[in-house]
């Protein structure tokens, strides 16, 4: 099946957003819940590779990615061609009832990739949030445990289970309680703000929530440990050296599930397949969504064969989980990632961007840190030593999008500027990308 072919230019034809997409948006009004926020209200027409192309001719540069789940691009004509062929055979029969090969060879793939060489087993399921809230009861089944530790400033979904693991209140969790149970939260390695500096927070951090652990819940009482390699929502949050490392043992050692949330971070989007190993840590447990399937809705968990195993039939699954067309996208998906170098082609794009963007923080004091990994980068805004500067963040986003810049905001304080751009995206894009976000910074 053909694709669109997509001009790899930004153009701005209209205002931002344009009279057709203000159109939509008074339709949508009137018909979809008012919950739903959306970054931008353009209505995208066509995307691909860098692009998004809205209804009014704009061409917009993409430093979003829909949320770290186009790495390949959009509309890969891989990933769209075996999605298409499964689509013509047959759409759904539920894993659980008549299975087909397609599932089987994600798992397997999941279980070749993922780290560790290990005997493994992997499941599918609809989205990030259903992938950690699995990985929750395999943890509990397995070790006959119920407390689950997570972090500040942790994003892990929008479920009731998932809703109690994240730490931001707004807008995720106000007037949805009460949340689940048995959650208790440790301090994170957020080496920016660390009281006693960024050298120190690492092993301090990790001595904090060990002992924390030790003496307020009980190690023997812990089933699993959830955390983001490099957090998400709560602002690109990349932990202290030595944290993640330390946590590992101490789970090792007292029989807890370590269980790494990489729905974000994984398939290439940090300049490793996955984020976890960058300090060479194995997981037990490795829950994986966004950037699997090139844009359909697909998620798995993945880990040792023993705990995964431990759960009575029956006891995994769900209707939709693994459907046929997001696996033959996934396995398209991840050839792309492998037969690319995608991997590669992260760390160029955080070599430039990094770059980039630390000559920007020497010459703008607003720019409080520069932080990430591969194509998953941000800066924090800060005024009066660390405060943040939200009004700054909001006024700079403002221009860029004006601009035809996607970008997204993050951070527990409401100050990160996040970008994700698609690792299919060219230099020239990005460079021009960064134009547009220094005219911003330049403008405050």
């Amino acid at each position: 099946m053909a694709t669109t072919e997509v001009v790899q230019s930004r153009r701005i034809v209209t205002e931002i957003p344009g009279p057709k997409s203000r159109a939509i948006q008074e339709r949508r009004s009137a018909a979809v819940a008012q919950g739903v926020g959306s970054t931008l209200p353009v209505y995208v027409e066509h995307a691909g590779g860098g692009i998004v192309e809205d209804v009014d001719g704009n061409a917009l540069i993409d430093f979003g990615s829909g949320i770290a789940v186009t790495n390949v691009g959009n509309a890969d004509p891989r990933v769209v061609e075996r999605a298409a062929e499964q689509m013509g055979r047959f759409t759904h029969t539920c894993f659980m009832v008549n299975p087909y090969e397609s599932y089987v060879e994600v798992c397997e793939a999941l279980n070749r990739i993922t780290p560790g060489d290990h005997e493994k087993r992997s499941i599918l399921l609809n989205s990030g949030a259903e992938a950690v809230e699995n990985a929750v009861k395999i943890a509990r089944n397995a070790t006959g445990r119920q407390a689950v530790v997570v972090f500040d400033h942790a994003y892990h979904g929008r479920t009731n289970l998932t809703m109690a693991l994240t730490a931001k209140n707004m807008p995720y969790k106000q007037g949805f309680g009460p949340f689940a149970g048995e959650v208790h939260r440790m301090p994170m390695a957020y080496a920016y703000r660390w009281p006693t500096g960024p050298e120190n927070c690492g092993p301090e951090a990790a001595a904090a929530a060990i002992e924390q652990i030790t003496k307020q819940i009980g190690a023997e009482n812990v089933a699993a440990m959830v955390i983001e390699p490099i957090q998400g929502e709560g602002g690109f949050i990349e932990p202290a050296p030595g944290f993640l490392p330390a946590l590992v043992e101490f789970c090792r050692a007292k029989g807890i599930v370590f269980v790494a949330d990489e729905v974000q971070t994984g398939f290439a989007r940090t300049g490793d397949m996955f984020a976890c190993e960058h300090e060479g840590v194995v997981p037990d447990l490795i829950t994986t969504a966004k950037g699997i399937a090139g844009g359909l809705p697909l998620a798995a968990v993945t880990g040792r064969a023993e705990l995964m195993d431990a759960v009575h039939g029956g006891g995994l699954g769900g209707t939709y989980g693994g459907n046929p067309a997001a696996c033959a996208a996934a396995l398209a998906s991840l050839e792309a990632i492998e037969s690319d170098d995608l991997v590669g082609r992260a760390r160029e794009i955080g070599a430039l961007m990094l770059d980039r963007l630390r000559t920007l923080a020497d010459k703008y004091e607003v720019i409080g840190d520069v932080r990430g990994r591969g194509a998953m980068v941000a800066i924090e805004l800060v005024k009066d030593g660390k405060e943040p500067a939200i009004e700054a963040l909001a006024q700079v986003v403002a221009h860029c999008h004006s601009r035809g810049l996607i970008l997204l905001s993050a951070g527990t304080y409401g100050n990160v500027i996040r970008m994700l751009p698609p690792l299919a995206i060219s230099d020239e894009l990005l460079r021009e990308g960064l134009d547009i976000l220094e005219e911003g910074l330049a403008g405050l």
